[in-house]
């Protein structure tokens, strides 16, 4: 194989198969060198690439993962409509990458759909969870393919999608999976829309409106003085002003349990937030902290 990346301009090689992407890894780890990993659906843009410049700081040599997994998707899901741009996305990591691994459906599941799968808990019924079910048995399951397929010391996960960032966390921890999680942080558009492979599917005006949930998320961060309730509230009245979205839930969770905060709660929180404009299901969020009623009373 080629020596890792160094920038420059050269495309990343593509294999396709597990043997193939096994023989490359001990290949570089018999040359001593460090992986990471940066699991992706494709359609990537520049948070995505963003985890790969990321990667390659951390690690020797960056394998940026690209499959549409069947199982993370519902029955009334977009799975035949999620965009797949492998050529586009391959080219998009020039520089960034030294291996994509794009395997086909019947390369990662040749028996059909897994009859083994990773169950994710329960906080994987809620947020995310309720509104699709299965979604994150399926997107564990694959991960932990992924994990044992590369081997990476480090995988590189965007904080847009935090609750798949909490659970895969746990994951890693519970099963004594020999490897470090990395979350980076939600790369935005400058009016502040988290960027995701969906935002094509947004039309002029919906693009406009879709903004309402960055601009929810924040107006719960100013109203942290207040409290936990009244910061909810903040963004909900955001959220409630835009007809063109619909909303499907606003929460402030505590991350470390990823379980609503009570209204005497200090400290660390995120705020949690998901909505259709039209036919488009867009997540966001963000980081807040309730200070200490002492705190608050010499602000």
């Amino acid at each position: 194989m080629e020596q890792p990346h160094e920038g420059g301009s050269r495309r990343p090689i593509v294999l396709n198969t597990i043997a193939d992407v096994r023989r490359a890894v001990a290949d570089q780890r018999g040359r001593g060198r460090t992986l990471a990993l940066v699991p992706t659906m494709g359609a990537l843009h520049d948070g995505h690439r963003a985890l790969a410049e990321r990667a390659g700081q951390l690690a020797d040599v960056v394998v940026v993962s690209i499959f549409v997994n069947p199982l993370q998707f519902g029955p009334n899901e977009d799975l035949d409509r999620y965009p797949r741009t492998l050529d586009a996305d391959v080219a998009a990591l020039t520089g960034l990458a030294d291996l994509v691994f794009a395997p086909s459906v019947a390369e990662m599941y040749p028996d059909g759909p897994s009859s083994t799968r990773v169950a994710a808990g329960t906080v994987a019924s809620q947020y995310e969870g309720a509104a699709r079910p299965g979604h994150f048995d399926g997107m564990l399951t694959v991960v932990s393919k992924l994990f044992g397929i590369v081997q990476p010391d480090v995988a590189l996960f965007g904080q847009k999608d935090a609750q798949q960032a909490f659970l895969v966390e746990r994951m890693v921890r519970e099963l004594n999976m020999p490897l470090r999680i990395e979350v980076a942080p939600i790369v935005r558009e400058a009016d502040g829309l988290a960027l995701s492979s969906r935002n094509r599917y947004l039309g002029g005006g919906e693009r406009a409106a879709a903004v309402v949930l960055s601009r929810a998320v924040a107006a719960a961060a100013s109203a942290s003085l207040l409290g936990p309730e009244d910061a909810r509230q903040a963004a909900l009245d955001v959220m409630h002003a835009e007809p063109a979205v619909k909303l499907d839930y606003l929460v402030v969770v505590d991350p470390a349990t990823f379980q609503a905060v009570g209204a005497d709660h200090r400290g660390a929180a995120l705020v949690l937030v998901a909505a259709r404009v039209g036919e488009t299901r867009l997540i966001d969020n963000g980081r807040i902290t309730f200070p200490d009623r002492e705190d608050r009373k010499t602000s």
